[in-house]
């Protein structure tokens, strides 16, 4: 590798660590500003204004903002991630199965949806003007156009209630067959695919395109290379950093598309378990939910960035 390369990588790598810490620190201080307070939820209506008092010190909820970043932050380094308001429990134990339960539905979602995307996008651009191109187009476009809860609502109504073929809720623990994990995973999956297909479909298309449109494709293409070797041999090489983040750019959606899905199929995943934890003002378990997700987001997008910057045949 050379050093320049490295360089590059290094600086993004620092880049994504400043981001990190800047994240961490808005991330605290938004859940911080969420309306009502934590220890009068927790206590009820019946509190005494001295037991809700006795709870916030207790808490540390008296501390100073900055003071209690610092601590979170601390926390974070040593791996700890806090207790749970609500369930007295540590926010690790609380998150673990959850986290799984949402990395397995992502995985299912990206193992189809990658493939599919990548090849509708690849051979759109290789039949450019064509009628398959027009209509994969039109497709994607109008899959963007709609929103995520109205793709949600419209599967439920389809295969849910007139159909009869799928579970409207998504309950992972009454899975004791393969045929049971099909049809819990089947419409989560569906709406999740078709928000970051549509989106990765566009990306690919264009990232070919413009590639196929250099000077040294133009040539391997009059010196009588099949438009198919033309595209695997000598475009998407040279396409695949732009590939690359489109793929990163259209999962990245995923972090805000499982938080709807999990909510409307009741998935039992971490964006299920934020979405309870706003409810009762849970602020470790709402904060570490959050990290998760913004982590998550900026490894994508870190990861994407330096296969791009080793990918570049300008800094090979």
């Amino acid at each position: 590798m050379k050093s320049g390369v490295l360089n590059l990588v290094v600086k993004r790598l620092g880049i994504a660590v400043v981001t990190l810490l800047i994240v961490l620190f808005a991330v605290f201080f938004a859940t911080s500003m969420l309306p009502g307070d934590t220890a009068s939820i927790l206590l009820g209506q019946a509190a005494t204004p001295e037991a809700v008092a006795g709870l916030r010190e207790a808490m540390h909820l008296n501390d100073p903002a900055i003071l209690r970043f610092l601590r979170w932050l601390f926390g974070l380094l040593h791996g700890d991630l806090g207790t749970s308001y609500a369930n007295d429990m540590p926010v690790a134990a609380l998150i673990g199965g959850r986290l799984l339960n949402t990395m397995k539905l992502a995985g299912i979602t990206t193992l189809i949806s990658v493939p599919l995307a990548l090849t509708l996008g690849i051979t759109a651009a290789m039949l450019r003007g064509s009628l398959y191109d027009r209509a994969v187009t039109v497709l994607s476009i109008g899959v963007i156009s709609v929103p995520e809860f109205m793709v949600a609502t419209l599967a439920v109504l389809l295969f849910a209630v007139y159909l009869r073929w799928l579970p409207a809720l998504s309950s992972v623990n009454e899975a004791h067959s393969l045929t049971d994990l099909v049809r819990i995973y089947a419409m989560p999956v569906i709406t999740l695919t078709f928000v970051i297909s549509a989106q990765m479909i566009r990306m690919t298309r264009a990232a070919v395109i413009e590639t196929l449109s250099t000077p040294y494709v133009e040539m391997a293409l009059l010196k009588g290379a099949s438009r198919s070797r033309m595209v695997l041999r000598h475009a998407l090489p040279n396409a695949l950093g732009p590939i690359v983040n489109a793929v990163a750019l259209s999962l990245s959606y995923l972090v805000g598309g499982v938080i709807i899905v999990e909510t409307i199929f009741n998935y039992p995943g971490i964006a299920k378990l934020m979405v309870d934890a706003v409810a009762t003002r849970d602020l470790p378990l709402i904060q570490s939910c959050a990290m998760i997700f913004c982590l998550g987001y900026l490894l994508l997008i870190t990861a994407a960035d330096i296969v791009a910057i080793m990918s570049n045949p300008r800094l090979r």
